[in-house]
């Protein structure tokens, strides 16, 4: 008989549900269903999601497990209601809140030091004091403090009113700004600092494998993760692997030995799913580059992508720096969108349309280099997302990142990370099940890399005059 288990991918957009056959990885079903657009959201909305996408697929299911989108604030009173719609990580009326937080402890590195990051905007911590300072009231009744994937492992482990004590992994608490990937233990001196010296109680953090409970119809609910963590644990990164992920927010995040300290804030220190660490360099524009510059031209993203393989590299000198909604690495929380290079001859839809694909891409080879900054030593970039399947995206990459560039087959490496969890626990082994992860592209770096480099130059003076 087939064991089977179920991963849940719970996005900013969407709930996927994976179920997957616990020995090989196979695919057996999948499912989704709509979240709430906005910044903010209802968490029962989540759990409506979930119940959507997962009937019919989740009965008999032996495990599951969450990964869901990170650093979200999801306030709870003392019954387990929730006091205010969930803050989510793309939200950034916290940015004046982490400046006011970084200093109150003494600067970046204080902050790198006690938890492996600098706060921003996006930090479950920093929206802890925008609530304590501009809804006091529902502030006050916060009892217990979640991030949306616990919040969602806690209401698969029972119903309303008879909920146990709620559950997180390292990789999703490391994500918080109250919780020390180093020490493995919360700062709740920097929880009461930043909620005004509230200290709500906050979830119980379970090791690797180690089960969060059952269900209430029997299966097994592993701990959960991040979605980050969630990826990688679902394409088996290895030492000398970077994922570069392209979804509508952009993230590089390679796999490490030791925890990450990085008093810039470029990097955030984050824990992985495996007992490992995760540096990360997060963004908030990707994919909706292309799809924003699609609409400026009046286009599908497939005539964009048409459009721009007319255009040479370095787009006739046009630069795209892809701020369209502030940025978090650089630290741009109040940052546009800027068009650099204009002249007659360049401004056409061809050269528009190339000059969005290689603004983003350079941005996110910006966060590539963060990491090797640290001493990340990048064999290959494992290149994932909706705009990953552009067969010139992958070109583009491997010429601006200037190493070889593969494109696993597409495929929900959230939600399969979160199934392969569950077979983990599950099994109570002491590493992951082996699945097969499969390639549907590499692209080499091109032997000549003196295209890729003045492309990365004319951005580098763009991005710079936002400074001068």
């Amino acid at each position: 008989m087939t064991t089977t288990v179920a991963g849940v991918d719970s996005s900013t957009q969407s709930c996927k549900v994976v179920v997957c056959d616990a020995d090989t990885g196979a695919i057996l079903g999948q499912a989704q269903a709509p979240h709430p657009a906005g910044t903010e959201v209802d968490p029962t909305a989540w759990w409506e999601a979930l119940r959507t996408a997962g009937a019919g697929l989740l009965d008999g299911v032996d495990a599951i497990a969450v990964a869901g989108q990170q650093h979200g604030l999801v306030a709870l009173d003392a019954s387990g209601t929730p006091v205010r719609e969930a803050l989510l990580w793309n939200d950034v009326r916290s940015a004046e809140a982490a400046e006011d937080l970084i200093a109150e402890l003494g600067g970046p590195q204080e902050w790198a030091d006690a938890v492996g990051s600098v706060p921003v905007a996006s930090f479950t911590v920093t929206k802890l004091r925008w609530m304590a300072d501009h809804e006091p009231d529902p502030a006050d009744r916060t009892a217990r403090v979640l991030l949306p994937h616990d919040y969602l492992t806690w209401r698969l482990r029972g119903e309303p009113g008879r909920l146990p004590e709620p559950t997180t992994d390292r990789g999703d608490a490391s994500g918080t700004g109250y919780w020390s990937p180093s020490s493995g233990d919360y700062r709740e001196d920097l929880l009461a600092m930043a909620f005004r010296g509230r200290t709500p109680a906050l979830p119980r953090v379970l090791d690797p494998a180690e089960p969060a409970g059952r269900t209430p119809w029997g299966a097994l609910v592993a701990a959960g993760t991040g979605d980050n963590a969630g990826a990688a644990l679902g394409l088996d990164i290895a030492e000398g692997d970077v994922v570069v992920s392209l979804g509508t927010s952009g993230t590089a995040f390679a796999r490490s030995g030791r925890a990450c300290a990085d008093p810039s804030g470029a990097i955030a220190g984050f824990a992985d799913a495996t007992g490992a660490f995760l540096p990360l360099v997060c963004t908030l524009n990707a994919a909706r580059v292309l799809t924003s510059t699609a609409d400026l031209l009046g286009v599908d993203l497939p005539t964009l992508e048409s459009l721009a393989a007319q255009a040479p590299p370095g787009a006739d000198g046009l630069v795209l720096l892809p701020y369209l909604t502030g940025e978090r690495t650089p630290n741009l929380p109040r940052a546009t969108g800027s068009l650099h290079g204009l002249r007659p001859d360049a401004m056409r839809p061809a050269t528009i349309a190339r000059a969005a694909f290689e603004g983003m891409l350079c941005h996110l080879a910006d966060a590539l280099d963060h990491l090797t900054g640290i001493g990340v030593a990048p064999r290959r970039v494992l290149l994932v997302g909706g705009a990953a399947r552009s067969p010139l995206v992958a070109s583009i990459a491997a010429q601006v990142f200037g190493v070889t560039v593969t494109v696993p087959e597409p495929a929900e490496y959230v939600a399969l990370g979160a199934a392969r969890q569950a077979a983990w626990a599950l099994r109570g082994s002491a590493q992951p099940p082996a699945w097969q992860a499969r390639t549907a592209a590499e692209m080499p770096a091109p032997a000549d890399a003196a295209a890729g480099q003045r492309i990365r130059a004319k951005y580098r003076r763009a991005r710079q005059a936002l400074y001068d």
